[in-house]
Order: C-alpha cells, then sequence, then structure tokens
C-alpha cells in the first residue's frame, strides 16, 4: 500500500511497524506471542484466585484484580495489532480503525493509571489507620475508587480524541508504530501542531509525572513508617509496597519518556512503546506474584483444587 498523495484527504493509515528481515519479522512474532500468551494466563490467573479464593476478598485484592483486568484488555488491544504487522508487509488501517484504537488504548492506559494511584493510597490508609481500614476502605468506596479509575481514563482519553479529531489529515499517511498512537497521529497533521503538542503533552505526560511523584513520595512515607514503627507482619508489608513500587516504575517511566515531551522522533520511541504496551502487562502479575507470599499461596490453592477436581472426575 503506497502512501497516499498529500493533497489528498487521509481515508487510511499505514503502519510501518518492524522493517526487518522475513527471518527476523518471524523470531519476533514468536517472541511477541509468547509474551501475550504470559500476560493472558498471568493476569487471568490473578483474576481468578482473588475471585475464587475468600482469604484475598480484601480492599487490595480487589484492586489488584482490577490491575489486572486492564493489564488483559490493554494487551488485547495492542499485542494482536503487533502480531499481525509482523506477518504482512505492510499494515492499513482505516481513519476510523486507527482513532477508535487510540481510543481504546488510552481509554484503559488510563484507568491503569488511576488505579496505580488507588493502590497505592489504600496502602497509606492501611499503615496509617490500620485499626480504621476496615471501614474507611468499605466495600462501596472500593467500588467507587475503581468506576472512577476508569471514568477517568474515559476522560483522558475522550480529551485526547477531542483535540485529535479536528486536526486535517491530508499525508503522508505512514505512522512509524506497529499501532495507531497519539504522537504518530500528530506528525501526518497538515496545520501546525505546536499548540494541541502542549495540551496533549500536558493532559498525558504531565499527569503522568504529577502522578508518578505523587506516588514515589507516598510510599516513601509509607517505607519509613514502616522500618519506625512496624514489628509484627514488617516483611509482609514491605514486599507489598516493593512490589508496587516495582509495578508503576516500570509503568510510569515507559509512559513518561513517550508521553511527557512535544512529539520529535527518537530511536528508542518504538522500544519504549513496545515495552510500555506489550511488556509491561505481562510483568506486572509477576511482580506481585513473586513478592507476594499471600498470593502465591493463594495460587498453589487454585491449582491443587483444579488438579484435585480432575482426578475427581
Amino acid at each position: 500500500m503506497e502512501p497516499q498523495n498529500v493533497t489528498k484527504p487521509v481515508t487510511e493509515f499505514v503502519l510501518l511497524g518492524f522493517n526487518h528481515s522475513l527471518k527476523i519479522q518471524q523470531f519476533l512474532f514468536a517472541v511477541f506471542f509468547i509474551v501475550y500468551l504470559m500476560t493472558c494466563l498471568g493476569n487471568i490467573t490473578i483474576l481468578t484466585t482473588v475471585i475464587t479464593d475468600y482469604h484475598l476478598h480484601t480492599p487490595m485484592y480487589f484492586f489488584l484484580a482490577n490491575l489486572a483486568l486492564t493489564d488483559i484488555t490493554e494487551s488485547t488491544v495492542n499485542t494482536p495489532t503487533l502480531l499481525s504487522g509482523l506477518l504482512s508487509q505492510h499494515k492499513t488501517v482505516s481513519y476510523k480503525e486507527c482513532f477508535f484504537h487510540i481510543f481504546l488504548f488510552h481509554f484503559i492506559g488510563g484507568a491503569h493509571i488511576f488505579l496505580l494511584a488507588v493502590m497505592a493510597a489504600d496502602r497509606y490508609v492501611a499503615i496509617h489507620k490500620p485499626l480504621q481500614y476496615l471501614t474507611i476502605m468499605n466495600h462501596g468506596v472500593c467500588v467507587g475508587l475503581v468506576a472512577g479509575s476508569w471514568a477517568g481514563g474515559f476522560v483522558h482519553s475522550a480529551t485526547q480524541l477531542a483535540l485529535l479529531l479536528p486536526l486535517p489529515y491530508c499525508g503522508p499517511n505512514t505512522l512509524d508504530n506497529f499501532h495507531c498512537d497519539v504522537p504518530q497521529i500528530l506528525k501526518v497533521a497538515c496545520t501546525d501542531t505546536y499548540l494541541t503538542e502542549l495540551m496533549m503533552v500536558s493532559n498525558g505526560g504531565l499527569l503522568l509525572i504529577v502522578i508518578f511523584v505523587l506516588l514515589l513520595i507516598s510510599y516513601t512515607v509509607i517505607l519509613v513508617k514502616i522500618r519506625r514503627q512496624f514489628t509484627k507482619g514488617k516483611h509482609k508489608t514491605l514486599s507489598t509496597c516493593i512490589a508496587q513500587i516495582m509495578a508503576i516504575s516500570i509503568t510510569f517511566i515507559p509512559g513518561i519518556f513517550i508521553y511527557a515531551r512535544p512529539f520529535k522522533t527518537f530511536e528508542l520511541d518504538k522500544v519504549a512503546s513496545v515495552f510500555f504496551s506489550v511488556f509491561v502487562p505481562m510483568l506486572n502479575p509477576m511482580v506481585y506474584t513473586l513478592r507476594n507470599t499471600e498470593m502465591k499461596k493463594a495460587i498453589r490453592r487454585l491449582v491443587s483444587r483444579f488438579l484435585f477436581s480432575g482426578e475427581r472426575q
């Protein structure tokens, strides 16, 4: 598919993806396919474990289950597009499909970011108000916080589209990425996008930086509190907080690199995009299960029930 002439309105976009030899693309296909399977398996395991194990019916694991849901959906929005592009020389998407993809990606990604903030607030209350914790973080509050996270993601994504859709797109229609995203779309607009870029950075990158800094401060306060006052259950609490710090770091750092600057092209852009949208959803369940003894025990109970139920049948 050849790029369209600059004088014609764009009706579809060409995703350049990875321009490598056939053997390398086949190798990358195998790697990303395995990553996608591991993402689905890991996050579905967390979801199933939290739902079926009554020991995990607490606010922290309720939020973790919702985070796993965002990981599954975000990976499903992006990875199949990447895999499809590796199997074909040129991957084209229609104008409407491209913007719908951007909406879904930023809707789910925004919800994911706000859920990480909610989980930090949950840990803060658990450490600073242990006796009132279950009263403060009751079922209604937890559901409201999760709903608010999804609403925040929706507002963020709708704002992105509101800034993008009025722009004229007259080519060239090539996007140097494996999926449709804001930085690449802005490059094909046939008008001055400087002001739009500033608003995009404020809505995306600046928001990421502010939330990331606030989360780091809150976790620093929590860790200091644990070190000074906690004796019983100190190791478990530390493991939970360290896992969440690792999770926010692997999410926010590549996100800030992509969205918190004017949209100029850098060599690492595509690598950061792949890590942010494909690998992070796989790493989150690993981070939370490997450092969480209670979750590992619950997964073992789930596997035992599954195996024994199979034997009885």
